[in-house]
């Protein structure tokens, strides 16, 4: 079976075996589903989603997760908006509906929670309410009338959420329901109730999906493997597709981990549910590579590769004609967006994903031609040049070390960090595909750039170099930075090894992984409260610490590094003054790099007129992650030719 195989669900056409699932996307205007959502979803079904799940939108207005989660009563427009763009490209949409329950937030609704049974919450700690058999009644019909609702507004069925932070699997499992009704003498009866009256109000014409967590990963008293199968035996009769999921109150980061879970890890469980029911299954779960999905549906009858359309819109056409799709990482950056700071769903090697209103499409790009030099080949560079080459310009790409890809290949070096390598690899192919002249060793002078005035445009994208040290440190101990150590490997480091980590970022943490793992005396000192502090946006901080935790890795927090003297790191807590010292031989400062600007002056001397174009992007400007650098390089490519200066400048 092959990814753009054809189907029918409830009678319906399905265009291919892959799914688009619901995610947070913070898209919406209020609580309702906006022309940016009508876009984003249109893109990926452009590109031969199967199937396309909306955000999950809250079927009762007490749940209010997050600030923009859409609320289905007032979904009615922008499903039919959805659904009348999606279905020329033969995809369903499904309206995804659900209820958060005691997993929810009190901050948007300053209402209480409602919970099966008096158990708090373990990240937010609040306690709901246990709710009354009137208020579960009012969460059934809130189903019912929902999925009314939304087939009404044209959508081609409705999935109900029973996966990690539902109020329906909450019931379904002893962790939550100690419940002495009906409801906790049969735990399923709720959804049971839930499923029998969804179905009734769409009919059999339109697609019901259950999202079913299968593995809360708690087998003391939890949903198991072995009880789920028995669920989704009794529930089928009221579905159509079937989605296998894992994860519940322990457990939400497990539903949809970083790189650091090997891909398609809910296989097995699949199976297991799978040969309990008759009706179609998905598998979800880190599914990014083609190859993969391919091998999957041997067992299988849909793959969801949410995230890997989010990198790649045009996925399932790619596969179809055999070309390569930019790869996810699966480094969960900036595609999980549960943040009070709402950020729009994006990803790192595709910035143009959640801003498909504003930025350009490269399916219509305007043609330029004449020569454009590229300083640089990392990320912005490499993206800048691969947009470039596709309007028809004549490229050419200097690289000043012997390969490409800049930092990201560097930090692809790092522990569990391999599949960034595979995002570097691609610019790099689709550039020499485009026929891009690449040029390594290559190092460009100021003169070199005033040789090429009024011949064409110049991208500088000269990328960064290393930070000096904030405090003294004397030659009894060797100082690097982080790029250093991750070029050199573990292997050649000697040990003690203490890490200067102030930025709290994934680096410090795969380094420490990579130098206790071969058997260094390591030790993290950082300013904040705990390590790896800007890891909760993807998921990693409980993973990270208790890795490190594991290796034996000596985490000092709260402390700030005073003087690197007499083979010791002398440091001092932020909040006491107290002062300590760490015996080591090596330091690794992972402080933020410094722009490299030694080309600045060069392009910037030159008038508007004197080339067709100029810019400069990425790290060049300011050091920052791997979204901006390829924003900046893609907005490049797309203005230089076109009477361009500047760029415009993201704030990390």
């Amino acid at each position: 079976m092959s990814l753009h195989e054809h189907t029918t669900l409830a009678g319906r056409l399905v265009r291919s075996r892959v799914v688009f699932g619901p995610h947070e996307t913070n898209l919406g205007v209020g609580r309702a589903f906006s022309d940016r959502h009508r876009a984003y979803y249109q893109r990926r079904a452009e590109g031969g989603a199967g199937i396309v799940v909306t955000e999950t939108a809250s079927v009762l207005e007490n749940d209010w997760p997050y600030e923009r989660a859409p609320l289905a009563s007032r979904c009615g427009p922008g499903w039919q908006a959805i659904s009348s763009a999606c279905a020329p490209h033969g995809t369903l949409v499904l309206a995804g509906l659900g209820h958060t329950g005691m997993q929810g937030s009190s901050a948007y609704s300053q209402s209480v929670l409602w919970g099966p049974s008096r158990v708090a919450d373990p990240v937010t700690r609040e306690l709901p309410m246990m709710m009354e058999e009137s208020d579960i009644d009012v969460v059934v019909e809130g189903f019912r009338t929902s999925a009314a609702f939304a087939v009404s507004s044209g959508m081609d069925g409705v999935e109900i959420d029973a996966g990690p932070r539902s109020i329906l699997r909450q019931f379904l499992s002893g962790l939550t329901n100690a419940r002495e009704d009906r409801y906790g003498r049969d735990r399923l009866t709720l959804l049971r109730e839930v499923l029998q009256v969804v179905r009734e109000a769409v009919g059999a014409n339109h697609v019901v999906s259950l999202r079913l967590s299968c593995d809360e990963q708690a087998p003391w008293a939890g949903v198991t493997p072995e009880l789920a199968a028995g669920h989704a035996s009794e529930l089928e009769r009221y579905l159509d597709l079937l989605v296998v999921v894992r994860g519940g109150l322990y457990s939400a980061a497990g539903y949809r981990p970083d790189f650091h879970e090997e891909p398609n890890f809910n296989r097995e469980l699949c199976r297991i549910v799978k040969a309990a029911v008759s009706v179609p299954v998905v598998l979800q779960g880190s599914v990014v590579d083609i190859a993969e999905a391919h091998d999957a549906l041997a067992h299988v009858d849909f793959v969801e590769m949410t995230r890997a359309q989010i990198a790649d819109p045009d996925l399932v056409v790619k596969s179809a004609r055999g070309d390569q799709p930019r790869p996810c990482v699966l480094c969960n950056q900036t595609c999980l967006v549960r943040d009070p700071r709402n950020p729009v769903v994006t990803c790192v090697g595709n910035p143009s994903a959640g801003f498909e209103t504003t930025d350009p499409d490269e399916r219509e790009q305007d043609s330029i031609t004449g020569p454009v030099l590229v300083v640089g080949g990392g990320p912005a560079g490499l993206e800048a040049a691969r947009i470039l080459a596709g309007r028809g310009a004549a490229v050419t790409v200097t690289e000043r070390s012997s390969r490409f890809g800049g930092m990201i290949r560097t930090f692809a070096q790092g522990k569990g960090r391999s599949r960034f390598f595979l995002l570097a690899q691609w610019l790099e192919d689709e550039c020499r595909r485009s026929g891009v002249t690449m040029l390594t060793e290559c190092t460009i002078s100021s003169s070199g750039i005033d040789d090429t005035r009024g011949r064409g445009g110049v991208v500088i994208a000269s990328g960064s170099i290393s930070r000096p040290p904030t405090y003294s440190v004397d030659t009894s101990v060797l100082w690097m930075d982080a790029a250093r150590a991750l070029e050199l490997g573990g292997d050649s480091i000697k040990g003690p090894v203490v890490l200067v980590d102030p930025l709290g970022g994934p680096v410090a943490v795969a380094l420490a992984e990579e130098l206790a793992e071969c058997g260094l005396d390591v030790s993290i000192v950082t300013p904040d409260t705990i390590v790896g502090s800007r890891l909760g946006m993807s998921g990693d901080l409980v993973g990270a610490n208790t890795r490190l935790q594991q290796a034996g890795v000596n985490r000092i927090c709260s402390s700030r590094v005073r003087a690197v003297v007499d083979g010791c790191v002398r440091i001092e807590n932020v909040y006491t003054d107290v002062a300590a010292e760490i015996r080591c031989a090596t330091v690794i400062d992972c402080s933020p790099r410094l722009p490299d600007s030694s080309l600045h002056d060069s392009v910037g001397t030159y008038s508007v007129g004197t080339y067709s174009a100029r810019a400069s992007v990425g790290d060049t400007i300011a050091p920052r992650t791997v979204l901006e650098s390829i924003h900046e390089g893609r907005r490049a490519g797309f203005t230089t030719g076109t009477g361009f200066n500047s760029v415009e400048r993201i704030d990390s």
